[in-house]
């Protein structure tokens, strides 16, 4: 069983930063796993947000995060970001990382969830 948990998330003001984390425990290495960051507003179906090859060899960005969202990945410390700058009020959603067994399903059929963080952005 893969246990993802998210962090990082809270309250700030249009135009600032966040970065959030997913950390995998237990016995998971997410080395195995391409991951993915989605996430869901208040009344709105899930969205894709990034997603990042094992190796971090490949990223890919929903057309509404690019040039502001980055997703990177520390292997080592089992550890999965999403840098989030220039936030807008549209950024506000719980935000989930999901761990996949390809890079195409981090996209669109991820195998396993974390529980999520809130976000809210401020305008």
């Amino acid at each position: 069983q893969v246990q993802l948990g998210e962090s990082g998330g809270g309250l700030v003001q249009a135009g600032g930063s966040l970065r959030l984390s997913c950390s995998a425990s237990g016995r998971t290495t997410i080395s195995t796993y391409s991951m993915g960051w989605f996430r869901q507003a208040p009344g709105k179906e899930r969205e894709f947000v990034a997603r990042i090859s094992r190796y971090a060899t490949n990223t890919d960005y929903a057309d509404s995060v690019k040039g502001r969202f980055t997703i990177s990945r520390d292997n080592a410390k089992n550890t999965v970001y999403l840098q989030m700058n220039s936030l807008k009020s549209e950024d506000t959603a719980v935000y989930l990382c999901a761990a996949a067994t390809s890079y195409r399903d981090a996209q669109t059929q991820p195998t396993y969830w974390g529980q999520g963080t809130q976000v809210t952005v401020s305008s």
